[in-house]
């Protein structure tokens, strides 16, 4: 009789039972089938199987299994290792490991896929025992350290790899700046139209603007000195008086060479801008030299709409 001996399913030989072995041993191929499936299946117990033959095969190549939470990888995947991925729409697929770059950032080194930095080369900070501190100095990214010397409503000055407190006297020296109590200037000072109330004035001058030869209507502009020259050639023209500070009496003194060699009208504001012409004592311009120099001063007392003028000098020589 064909009846073999087997314990698991590869053991089974699929020709038994022959067309020629007795029907009263049927029972005995029964049985062994039913011993073979239990010694197989061991842990199924009493629960239903109902995993398909497409989710079974997703464990094709699997020999061990990977704690709930981490990746399970295949080795039976031809080509390289590759990991189970769940695409999303109930099925899975394997996945080879690729495609991973690692850059390191600034103040970062990379060895593989390691990062790590050295803190006494970047931002000033290094580790003192188990302590993070940031570094003394005023070099890249340090911090300054206070002196002792420092107190109460001191102005501080960083020298070197401190900070330093400074008196208000020596703030002042440290900056060369003048004193309250007075002291020596060495450079201009522009007030920019601003009040210097109550000055006491000694040995002071005024610039002189130079305007050079005219022969047409031109602008003298208060914004260039309160004191100008200009010498005329020829030719009948305007000459406007300018920039004028607002509000404010003006006051500009003119000398001028050979003025009568032209015919000249003073007016108020831009020479063509139809200002008015500037007023004289008893309504009439003086005559001016054709050939010397006159002195001429005019005044406004409203911002430059309406300007007065004087003959201070006319034909001034010598005796």
């Amino acid at each position: 009789m064909g009846l073999e001996t087997a314990t698991y399913i590869s053991q089974l030989v699929s020709t038994n039972p022959t067309s020629s072995d007795p029907v009263s041993q049927g029972d005995d191929h029964l049985q062994l089938i039913k011993s073979v499936l239990q010694a197989q299946f061991t842990t199924l117990g009493a629960a239903a199987v109902t995993t398909t033959a497409a989710e079974l095969n997703l464990l094709d190549g699997v020999t061990t299994l990977a704690p709930e939470g981490t990746a399970v990888l295949s080795t039976g995947e031809t080509g390289s290792t590759k990991f189970l991925r769940e695409d999303g729409d109930g099925t899975s697929s394997w996945q080879t490991a690729s495609g991973t770059t690692y850059t390191a950032g600034d103040g970062l080194d990379l060895t593989g896929t390691a990062f790590s930095t050295d803190l006494k080369s970047n931002g000033g900070l290094e580790i003192d025992s188990t302590e993070l501190a940031v570094a003394q100095g005023i070099s890249q990214y340090d911090v300054a350290q206070f002196t002792t010397g420092v107190v109460d409503n001191d102005f501080l000055r960083i020298a070197t790899t401190s900070v330093e407190g400074r008196s208000a006297s020596e703030v002042l020296s440290d900056i060369a700046a003048l004193p309250l109590a007075g002291g020596t200037m060495s450079g201009e000072t522009i007030f920019a139209d601003q009040l210097a109330t109550r000055p006491k004035m000694k040995d002071y001058s005024e610039a002189v603007n130079a305007i050079g030869s005219v022969s047409a209507a031109f602008d003298i502009d208060l914004e260039d000195g309160n004191v100008q020259s200009l010498t005329v050639t020829s030719g009948t023209f305007n000459i406007g008086l300018t920039n004028a500070l607002a509000s404010n009496s003006n006051s500009i003194t003119l000398i001028g060479t050979n003025l009568g060699t032209g015919t000249l009208s003073f007016v108020s504001g831009a020479h063509g801008g139809g200002g008015n012409v500037v007023k004289w004592p008893g309504g009439s311009a003086p005559t001016l030299t054709a050939s010397g120099v006159d002195i001429l001063t005019f005044t406004t007392f409203d911002g430059g709409t309406n300007w007065y003028g004087f003959a201070a000098g006319i034909d001034a020589k010598a005796p």
